[in-house]
């Protein structure tokens, strides 16, 4: 079956969708990970940015981070329980730009910014406090400045080789629509069994 539909446009029109009937965060996506010895991980993160992938950010120095370079794939998925929709993705993992990195991480709250510089994102935690102290003090470090992005700081783009457009039908007879890369720049698009 040939392409009819560009999976790109097709993600705009459903997260449009989401924008208007989601309740919050229609951007949260699952991001799924593997580590280098096989166990999976999944964990909600916010889509940032969308083009030719899917884009979010993270702690480089995180347990997601440490799997995507690990594997260099990922798997998303959204959910949007009010419209009775998911969207499946898997595909291959790369970095950011540092001026991609840059220019959205000037687009955080300013607390955000500074939980960037203050957190050990996944390393354990021996108590609350150790933490607030932390924020507090990076908090003085940049007081009255801007807050740059830390080094260990950045994003991740996964670029699809498979997105699964599924749509809830009654009696479990659900519409699954999958697109895979042609190898010529487009897209093919098929059908799968409820």
């Amino acid at each position: 079956m040939g392409m009819s539909t560009d999976p790109h446009a097709l993600f705009d029109i459903w997260l449009a969708d989401a924008t208007a009937s989601e309740p919050n965060d229609p951007q949260a996506m699952c991001l799924s990970t593997v580590a280098a010895d096989g166990r999976p991980s999944a964990r909600m993160v916010l889509l940032k940015g969308h083009d030719a992938g899917f884009v979010f950010y993270t702690n480089l120095e995180s347990r997601k981070a440490g799997d995507l370079l690990a594997t260099r794939v990922a798997a998303l998925t959204f959910h949007w329980k009010s419209l009775r929709r998911q969207v499946r993705i898997e595909g291959a993992v790369s970095c950011v730009s540092d001026a991609e990195g840059d220019a959205y991480f000037a687009t955080r709250g300013r607390d955000s910014q500074l939980g960037a510089w203050a957190s050990d994102q996944s390393r354990p935690l021996d108590r609350r406090e150790t933490f607030d102290d932390r924020f507090e003090e990076i908090k003085a470090r940049f007081d009255g400045g801007p807050v740059p992005r830390p080094s260990h700081w950045s994003g991740y783009r996964v670029t699809p080789d498979r997105i699964e457009f599924w749509q809830d039908r009654a009696h479990r007879l659900h519409e699954r629509r999958l697109f895979r890369p042609d190898g010529q720049g487009g897209w093919t698009e098929g059908l799968l069994y409820p």
